[in-house]
């Protein structure tokens, strides 16, 4: 059985080893445990967002995050969604749906309207997933540009 709850601070360690997971899939990003681990922990306090864990036999075998920003185009409140992982043991059994399920039930209490989220172009598994829950992909690409902070 999975249950899915808001994820604590004791959850972090299992968290981490989700986003390793994770990282190892995305080639944009690199696993570095102390920034991941800064990441999370700052997450779960953040009260502007909302870290979700799956849960079956006693330990955490997946989560999802999301955090409130504004969208001039909605007029208030989008949800960005992040870090969707699921153990590999446990895909294709439900897990990831579950995750978005709360994280979209969490969002419609907060009275948002719009979520979104990136996924690498290369995952075709995940884009898959995320058709099939009713996602669906934009003319928007994504641009980033690191700044050294003094």
């Amino acid at each position: 059985m999975i249950t899915v709850r808001t994820a604590e601070e004791r959850d972090i360690d299992s968290l981490v080893e989700l986003l390793k997971l994770l990282f190892a899939i995305e080639k944009d990003f690199t696993f570095n445990e102390p920034l991941q681990r800064r990441g999370l922990e700052r997450m779960v306090r953040n009260d502007r967002g909302c870290v979700l864990v799956a849960e079956a036999e006693g330990r955490v075998i997946g989560m999802c995050s999301g955090q409130l920003t504004i969208s001039t185009a909605e007029g208030g409140p989008a949800l960005l969604v992040e870090d969707v992982v699921v153990a590999v043991p446990w895909r294709s059994r439900g897990t990831g749906r579950r995750l978005l399920e709360e994280l979209e039930n969490w969002a419609g209490g907060q009275k948002i309207s719009r979520l979104q989220l990136l996924a690498d172009r290369k995952n075709f598994h995940a884009l898959g997933f995320y058709q099939n829950l009713g996602w669906e992909t934009t003319q928007l690409i994504c641009l980033r540009k690191r700044i050294t902070l003094s």
